[in-house]
């Protein structure tokens, strides 16, 4: 979340504890934007709906512990998820091949990885290293909003080609929901960070969770 989100975080938690017949202080207010503000509204909503039916916790009032270690689980299953949409892309498409995914903290953390050659490199033995360190990158992007990428990250065949100056780049793998795609390729523009961090198009990609 962003500063622009305080009073309508305010008002959810307000509601929610009010559902428990508690009144929140400025303080109170204040620890729990601090808990919460690095995950999205609409994630911080889904908890708390999650916590009230809980049939063991939902009885009690929750506390922003309680949130944050829901947020923080869902985090993890997220980036085990796009881990696993990247490693088998990197066994079918490999080092030669472009690819363009369908969210662009994958391109963001492959980035800072050395970039698709290098991964797709990797050898058997720095696997669980490779996706431990691509886990950790990738949620740290998702975390505090992934506003800078590559739109396309080059296989060996386009970055010799425009190393160069010979022949067009030739057509990526496009890797997830078509569409979503097609806006990861024209790159951190207004229309495409508005557009993608939509829950309701997120909803659609393909092999990621919203």
């Amino acid at each position: 979340m962003n500063a622009s989100d305080k009073q309508a975080f305010a008002a959810l938690i307000t509601d929610a504890l009010a559902f428990y017949r508690q009144a929140l202080t400025p303080f109170a207010i204040g620890v729990w934007w601090q808990a919460c503000e690095r995950f999205d509204i609409e994630q911080v909503s889904k908890a708390l709906s999650a916590h009230a039916m809980d049939p063991e916790r939902g009885h009690f009032p929750p506390m922003p512990a309680d949130l944050v270690r829901v947020l923080a689980g869902t985090q993890t299953d997220r980036a085990l998820v796009a881990w696993g949409v990247v490693h088998r892309s990197m066994q079918a498409e490999g080092a030669y091949r472009s690819a363009v995914f369908a969210e662009p903290a994958i391109h963001a953390a492959i980035d800072d990885m050395g970039g698709w050659q290098r991964l797709c490199r990797s050898s058997i033995e720095e696997l669980p290293f490779t996706q431990k360190r691509f886990c950790d990158t990738y949620r740290a992007y998702v975390a505090r909003g992934c506003r800078e990428w590559s739109p396309v990250l080059l296989g060996e065949h386009d970055a010799t080609n425009a190393a160069t100056g010979h022949g067009a780049r030739t057509n990526p793998a496009l890797i997830g929901d078509k569409a979503r795609c097609e806006l990861v390729m024209k790159g951190p523009d207004e229309r495409a960070l508005a557009l993608l961090a939509d829950p309701g198009f997120a909803a659609i990609a393909s092999g990621l969770p919203a």
